[in-house]
């Protein structure tokens, strides 16, 4: 495995089992109440620390797919970027609560690339291990990412 270094890589770039490691984002209770404004999603758990207590938690919970999104922002902010067209989907597991103040960051490795039938686009699937501050994994899953060839 290569540890990509800074810089930004086309599809012809790249190799399987090439690897970028990301900076780090703390989830704030900022965050869970824009996410809560803006998606509709209200379950207490995310909204009131002692209904997330109540239900075996020690704080507030991220709203899972306010933390995905984050995991994509850090991946498009990371040092080593990558040409992408467009995300082509997602499969993913929410492995363990995020809670308000946990600190994230992800390492995501290249494990498979094809072409396609245009010839200035591939596709690349990336593994993503999402962990907190204690090295705990709280999310893991596939990307699917067309990019730029050259």
């Amino acid at each position: 495995m290569t540890a990509l270094s800074p810089g930004t890589y086309a599809f012809d770039d790249i190799e399987i089992g090439d690897k970028l490691e990301t900076g780090k984002a703390t989830i704030t209770t900022e965050m869970i109440d824009a996410f809560a404004a803006l998606s509709g999603d209200q379950f207490e758990i995310h909204m009131d620390r002692e209904a997330a207590q109540r239900l075996g938690f020690e704080d507030r919970v991220a709203h899972g797919l306010l933390v995905l999104s984050v995991v994509d922002g850090l991946k498009n902010n990371a040092e080593a970027k990558l040409k992408a067209v467009a995300s082509l989907g997602w499969d993913w597991t929410f492995e363990k609560p995020v809670l308000v103040g946990d600190e994230i960051s992800v390492s995501i490795e290249v494990v498979d690339k094809r072409t396609t039938k245009k010839p200035d686009r591939g596709i690349v699937s990336l593994l993503f291990d999402v962990q907190n501050q204690d090295g705990t994994r709280v999310q893991s899953g596939r990307n699917q990412l067309m990019m730029v060839r050259a």
